[in-house]
């Protein structure tokens, strides 16, 4: 007997979602950066454990919207809870006892989404990440005052960095999903086309290097994605930037910039996709590269959400 179905991962920008995700799957799928609201769109991620086969889907942070990505963004994360057998809301334990900015629009953005659930009627488990960081005490007061809403059915105290308590929520997740055949091969852990994984791995490298100079605004796209006859691939992507200004941000001083990023990426693609990889990058201003629908639809997400 098998089971199967999906786990929406859901919370607000910087819970750990695609830490959690990663880890859960036992291989990276979702990238991973010091920048807030670096999911843009659902990805999809194999786990098993025993005969169950578990499909999460690491969501795009759920915080107040301003602009149409952003509104697109939540409208994907609210999707992906609707669809799901089984929703885990992720929360910054941290951040629900700290006194910084930051800290008190996550508390805001984690309240809002106990609403949305109330609201629509969905049940969840809550899942309490960073535990390592908070005392004991303080631990067990944002649990009990987060339970108390009514849209938890279980708590678990985990630390997706670490790996702990990420069994007994796994075995949990597991006994879940509905009797049902596997949706993947056993050996696929990721649901992502190569050409959209590549351009990830690639942004993942740009936020990395410069997560602090450049705007929330920049995107990857591949452009050309060649198998070669010497077995190894020929990638070209572009950086897409919204200001002049940007553009040598990205490069760097005689291109070094550039060639770290080039190189990073390389790297972990040739590892991921099993081939030597060619990777060509391009810099292009496009200040309106949020407003195209074109880019909306190669990732899934409502243009006109």
């Amino acid at each position: 007997m098998t089971r199967a179905g999906f786990v929406a991962v859901i919370g607000a920008p910087n819970a750990g979602k695609s830490t959690l995700t990663n880890r859960l799957v036992g291989a990276k799928v979702s990238i991973v950066t010091q920048k807030v609201q670096t999911t843009r769109f659902p990805v999809r991620g194999v786990a098993i454990e025993g005969e169950a086969q578990i499909v999460l889907v690491d969501t795009p942070g759920i915080f107040q919207p301003r602009r149409r990505l952003d509104r697109a963004m939540v409208r994907a994360a609210w999707g992906g809870a609707e669809e799901a057998d089984a929703i885990v809301h992720l929360v910054d334990a941290a951040a629900q006892l700290g006194d910084s900015g930051a800290d008190r629009r996550a508390r805001e953005d984690v309240d809002a989404i106990a609403l949305g659930l109330k609201r629509h009627g969905k049940a969840a488990i809550l899942a309490l990440n960073k535990v390592d960081a908070v005392k004991r005490e303080a631990l067990l007061e944002v649990s009990k005052g987060l339970f108390e809403t009514g849209v938890y059915t279980d708590v678990f105290m985990i630390s997706a960095k670490t790996g702990s308590g990420l069994a007994d929520l796994k075995r949990t997740l597991a006994a879940r999903m509905p009797e049902a055949p596997w949706l993947y091969p056993e050996d696929q852990t990721a649901d992502l086309p190569a050409r959209l994984m590549a351009a990830e791995i690639t942004r993942e490298k740009l936020y990395l290097r410069l997560h602090e100079e450049l705007p929330y605004a920049a995107a990857v796209e591949t452009t050309a994605f060649e198998d070669r006859k010497d077995g190894s691939l020929r990638l070209e992507q572009t950086i897409y930037v919204q200001r002049e200004s940007q553009r040598p941000i990205v490069l760097g001083k005689a291109g070094q910039t550039l060639k770290w990023i080039g190189s990073k990426a390389r790297e972990e693609l040739a590892e991921l996709l099993g081939h030597p990889v060619h990777l060509f990058l391009h810099v292009e201003v496009d200040e309106h590269w949020a407003e195209r629908r074109e880019r909306y639809a190669a990732l899934g997400l409502d243009f006109d959400a």
